[in-house]
């Protein structure tokens, strides 16, 4: 996106936050850190832009009771989430991506209405929560997407290069553009341009015309004008319509040549060519805003849903999920459930004291410090990583038995709701042929088609076992690695043949890795077990199976197995 219209987007979602919203797809780094700073110096107002983590719960965005001022004061009091205290303001979503689908609908659900109802805990409340949203958006995966809910109620999608925003104006112009906003005009031609231009490139969601017509109308505001022109028109189907375009529009037709006999009379060369139709305007800026590949990614399909947590997992806390493992201090809010019990024996010893501090005379008297909330464990979601031999010391016959054991434990993750990546290893290097996905029909046809032959680059693999793990854990979830070789290495770190030092990157691989603390299971896959295999199995401090002649369907249960011995 050019450097202009990203220093606009910022500008007009400072004059109509809640009308418009941006949908921010940059990684961490100085040229997001530059449009965020632009944007806060543009916002009028100190303090009105609240950073909100991808963490945060629905219970904490909406609000709830206060149980000790309730306690306090003998009356119902209501404590204010954060979309109620960010009414008139925005909302920074730090890695939107993340966003569970319940916190995306809960914002969304607010962007809606402008109001945010409370009804929980005996209160029930309507707040005002008019508010927009920046949401910025780090996902580099395919599986990493805003949540579509969210998304489609975001007018603009700036997407930032590494060249930074020109400085913007001063914050009084915003100040009058904010001022003028209700007073621009829009005919219904301008109206129609935006209809036509959604149809035309594809576009389902019949919001981006009503954001068009916001991002137009701030754009008038902002440069002084009492009605949206050609030039506003185009900047917003730039920055609403070409994102979400699925399709190239259809170029405009030619006119047939007229014949001699319908040949319009000669006319002056000096006067003026009739402009272009608005319509032609905002595809034409459409079209030069598309950048390479936009359409292909598009084209890949909408954001995949959520999957649920797998059951296999290693335990996390969690405020209201899972099992109930004990009390601890705490406040309520984020969906954190009070332990009675343990909150009146906490408060017990003190009731004397506290009496004759106050002079009450109720019978029992809390206070903020003694509260206790139930602590939860609940499992994450598993990945998978299957490591796989293709080099030519693996047998033909026993990578097939290794490929029908992978494709058994599939159907198992698949029911188990877990995701699975698959490696594969040859020649000098270990390739990454499936990342973590839950779409079985795809891991078996990486799979079916996994060639083998070369060399056996064992640190390799560890070192890219290893990487994988390390993204997958950063994402919340619980990798498990399983390792399928017969442990002859011959190639080392660098790619040169030799097995002395092949077999002694193994091994230092394999201590870094064990280092790490991560689960893991080698499968001896040689015909008769290899001490090679039992060493490198001890230095990665992974459980070790030789599997001797053993089929499909053997490989498959002992798969299972030390999956299970890895909770």
């Amino acid at each position: 996106m050019a450097p202009e219209d990203a220093r606009d987007a910022a500008a007009i979602v400072a004059v109509d936050p809640r009308g418009t919203g941006v949908l921010l797809r940059a990684g961490p780094g100085p040229a997001r850190d530059r449009w965020l700073a632009l944007l806060q110096a543009l916002w009028p107002g100190p303090g009105s832009l609240r950073r909100v983590p991808a963490t945060i719960t629905p219970d904490r965005l909406v609000g709830g009771l206060d149980l000790a001022a309730t306690l306090a004061t003998g009356r119902a009091q209501a404590e204010r989430g954060v979309l109620a205290a960010a009414d008139g303001g925005a909302l920074v979503l730090a890695m939107a991506e993340r966003l569970p689908p319940a916190t995306a609908a809960c914002i969304a659900a607010a962007l809606e209405t402008g109001a945010v109802a409370v009804q929980r805990d005996g209160l029930d409340l309507r707040l005002p929560a008019r508010f927009g949203v920046i949401a910025l958006d780090e996902g580099m995966a395919e599986d990493e997407r805003v949540p579509g809910v969210l998304a489609d109620r975001l007018a603009m999608q700036v997407a930032l290069d590494a060249d930074a925003p020109p400085p913007g104006g001063p914050v009084a112009a915003i100040a009058a553009a904010r001022a003028r906003l209700a007073a621009v005009r829009v005919d219904a031609a301008t109206i129609a341009a935006f209809c036509a231009a959604a149809a035309a490139l594809g576009i389902a969601s019949l919001r981006a015309p009503v954001q068009a017509l916001a991002v137009a109308r701030a754009a008038a505001a902002l440069a002084g004008r009492a009605a949206v022109a050609a030039e506003d028109a185009a900047l917003a189907a730039r920055l609403v319509l070409a994102p979400r375009a699925s399709r190239l529009p259809a170029p405009p037709s030619a006119p047939d040549p007229p014949s001699a006999a319908e040949a319009p009379p000669e006319t002056d060369p000096s006067a003026a060519a009739s402009p272009l139709p608005l319509e032609e305007v905002v595809l034409a800026a459409t079209r030069a805003a598309l950048p390479a590949g936009l359409l292909a990614s598009l084209g890949r399909g909408g954001p995949p849903r959520a999957a649920a947590p797998g059951r296999a997992g290693a335990a996390r806390r969690s405020p209201r999920h899972g099992r109930p493992v004990g009390a601890r201090p705490g406040r309520l809010g984020g969906g954190a459930r009070l332990a009675l019990v343990e909150t009146l024996r906490a408060a017990a010893p003190w009731q004397g004291l506290r009496r004759l501090e106050t002079g009450s005379a109720r019978r029992v008297i809390l206070r903020r410090d003694d509260i206790r909330v139930v602590r939860c464990r609940a499992p994450t979601q598993t990945t998978t990583i299957f490591a796989v031999d293709a080099s030519g010391s693996a047998a033909a016959a026993r990578l097939a038995e290794a490929k029908g054991a992978v494709e058994l434990v599939l159907a198992d993750c698949y029911v188990r709701r877990d995701t699975v990546a698959l490696i594969a290893f040859r020649g000098t290097s270990a390739e990454l042929v499936l990342p973590p996905t839950g779409a079985l029909a795809r891991a078996r046809r990486c799979l079916a088609g996994l060639p083998a032959g070369g060399g056996t680059p064992l640190a390799a693999a560890i070192d890219a076992i290893a990487a994988l793990a390390e993204g997958v854990a950063r994402r919340g979830r619980t990798p498990v690695a399983v390792l399928l070789t017969d442990g002859q290495a011959n190639v080392a770190r660098d790619g040169t043949p030799g097995r002395a030092q092949a077999e002694r990157d193994a091994i230092a691989a394999a201590r870094r890795f064990r280092a790490a603390g991560r689960a893991c299971l080698v499968i001896d896959t040689a015909a008769r077990p290899q001490p090679a295999a039992q060493r490198l199995a001890e230095a990665m401090g992974a459980r070790y199976l030789a599997l001797p002649r053993a089929d499909a369907a053997a490989l498959g249960r002992a798969v299972r197995a030390g999956r299970a011995g890895h909770p």
